[in-house]
């Protein structure tokens, strides 16, 4: 061999030793030498990424299991900026497949990396369908199987990375969303159950490390998921009553409405139905469905001048207080004058000689204004307030508004005000109240709380909760004549509450419209409140329909409403028709 090419090899084999062994000592340098624990914490920077962990959001369920609001996965889609080759490659896969703004996703894609710049997000939300798109855009490249935070197989995209987290989801859509509010796309509950129990469906978020390795997702740490709450709400009697709502709302050209179902000893809400309704799912339309004050639940939110409904009120007061009897008569002319303002009839006739169940029968206003004037300014309000009336009913629902109640030594009631409020005019309060009040008349005289969580589920354990009570502002007996005379009342004018096979009780309100400048001419709020079977209530059906156009009387509008909905709520409740229950009763007795 040629001496000058020997020497040549060994030359080259001498510095490339050389150059290895300086490699060597340089990388056992790097390793041990003083700023090896400087170059360590730096690569674990880098290897990770502080974020906030929030746990996945509490489910919410209705009394027999089903689903009414959940979790689904979507996906963040961020991009690792030191290994962006082409952004424009990446704002044209993520507008075309993602529908991102084409010149938004350019922009951050384009920054460049900086240790306070190492990771930015380009989309989020976005739902699986869409990722599989990205997946499968550059199908000459065969898949990842262990990088599966990988957008894409297209090397243009290698820097993108979709990181899967939840959304809230509503399976049933708008069904009740009344009550159960929505969940923002920051976390935060509105309205509703979302709102009123943020915090246990929320549960506790943490910051922590988030490796960008895949293959160390086992060091996740598990945070605990937020608690779940099991509903009063049937999701079938649900489902009936805002069936019935929107096709008579559209029946009788009315502005909205609201039907409330509560156990009648329970409290527990069976149904809520209010309108209008929003898609859950679609949360941000909610300025559009719901322009300037309107209420997002009218059951609880919205307040009124219930009418004749309260004649409730002031009767089960009179009669406890022993002011009248159900026989007790009256002559009725048509006409009386309290604290000087003249109080005429609905329809301002005179009616003759009555009793007080009559007067309740033909809703005469004279003949409760004379009763409340029997029972005196004091005794009436104090009753009124025993009701739950001007107060919060404490419902656990957010939003719940507290009516309105004058009374004397307030700068703004006058005498007059005991003769108007006796019929329902001049007080304001919401549905949920006349029901919590109506209660007392089917628990022998103790009014319950109405409550829409049945139990919370946590940490595997489930927490049951019990009725709650706001006293007793009459007596049993009280009760007992008052509910039996509301009954008969509907019996002998042939009322169209009435339900075959079933003996309910009720009344109805047919009330004027505050306005600007009076009541508005031609617009009632119609409602009615019943409950049944008599005998043994288990149920309180209250109904609300605003400015009907068909008929501005609630014995043509609320109160067939009502019998429809008792009609469908006997048969999903499993309630055997009176005759039936009776005999079967008596027969276990035997």
């Amino acid at each position: 061999m040629n001496r000058e090419l020997t020497w040549r090899y060994l030359m080259a084999a001498t510095v490339l030793s050389v150059m290895g062994l300086l490699i060597l000592w340089q990388t056992f340098r790097i390793q041990s030498g003083p700023r090896a624990t400087t170059f360590l914490n730096q690569s674990e920077f880098y290897s990770r990424l502080l974020r906030r962990i929030q746990p996945p959001r509490g489910q919410i369920f209705d009394r027999d299991g089903n689903l009414l609001a959940g979790n689904r996965t979507v996906y963040e889609i961020g991009v690792e900026l030191a290994s962006v080759e082409d952004p424009r490659d990446i704002a044209i896969a993520l507008s075309a497949l993602v529908g991102a703004d084409y010149n938004t996703v350019l922009t951050i894609a384009s920054q460049p990396a900086s240790e306070n710049a190492i990771y930015a997000v380009l989309a989020d939300y976005v739902p699986p369908e869409n990722i599989e798109l990205l997946k499968a855009y550059d199908v000459s490249r065969p898949p990842q199987p262990d990088v599966s935070l990988l957008c894409s197989n297209d090397p243009a995209l290698e820097s993108l990375i979709c990181t899967a987290h939840l959304q809230r989801s509503y399976p049933e859509k708008d069904l009740a969303s009344s009550v159960l509010g929505f969940v923002s796309r920051e976390g935060i509950g509105y309205f509703g159950v979302e709102q009123q129990y943020q915090d246990l469906l929320a549960g506790l978020s943490e910051t922590v490390w988030v490796p960008t390795d895949p293959s160390r997702a086992e060091e996740m740490p598990e945070i605990p998921a937020g608690a779940s709450l099991v509903l009063t709400l049937d999701r079938d009697i649900q489902a009936a009553v805002e069936d019935i709502l929107d096709t008579n709302l559209e029946q009788t050209g009315a502005e909205s409405g609201t039907i409330l179902v509560m156990h009648a000893t329970t409290g527990e809400i069976l149904a809520m139905a209010s309108s209008p309704r929003l898609d859950l799912n679609e949360f941000w339309k909610y300025p559009e469905i719901f322009p300037d004050s309107t209420p997002f639940n009218r059951a609880i939110s919205q307040t009124y001048e219930p009418g004749s409904v309260f004649k409730i009120v002031t009767m089960a007061a009179a009669l406890d207080k022993n002011v009248v009897k159900p026989d007790t008569p009256f002559m009725d002319t048509g006409y009386i004058e309290i604290g000087g303002i003249g109080i005429r009839n609905w329809n301002g006739q005179a009616w003759g000689q009555q009793n007080m169940l009559t007067c309740l029968q033909y809703s005469l206003n004279v003949c409760l204004a004379w009763v409340g004037q029997e029972l005196g300014a004091d005794a009436f309000y104090d009753y009124v307030q025993e009701f739950g009336f001007g107060y919060t009913t404490g419902i656990d629902l957010a939003g719940e508004a507290r009516g309105n109640v004058k009374e004397p030594g307030d700068q703004d009631w006058y005498p007059a005000d005991l003769g108007t409020n006796t019929f329902g005019q001049g007080i304001a309060v919401t549905p949920v109240q006349m029901v919590m009040a109506v209660s007392a008349l089917t628990n022998n005289g103790q009014m319950v709380i109405p409550h829409i969580v049945k139990s919370l589920v946590q940490d595997g354990s489930q927490y049951n909760i019990s009725p709650q009570y706001a006293g007793a502002p009459i007596t049993a007996q009280t009760a007992k004549t008052l509910s039996e005379m509301l009954a008969v009342s509907l019996e002998q004018e042939a009322s169209n509450a009435l339900v075959p096979g079933y003996r309910v009780a009720g009344k109805t309100g047919t009330a004027q419209i505050p306005g600007p400048n009076g009541y508005l001419n031609n617009q009632t709020n119609t409602s009615f409140v019943g409950w049944g079977p008599v005998d043994s209530p288990q149920f309180i059906v209250y109904v609300w329909i605003e400015k009907p156009s068909t008929s501005i009387w609630a014995s043509d509008i609320a109160a067939p409403i009502f019998s429809e909905v008792v009609e469908r709520l006997v048969v999903l409740m499993n309630i055997p028709p009176d005759a039936l229950r009776l005999e079967l009763a008596a027969a276990g007795a035997n």
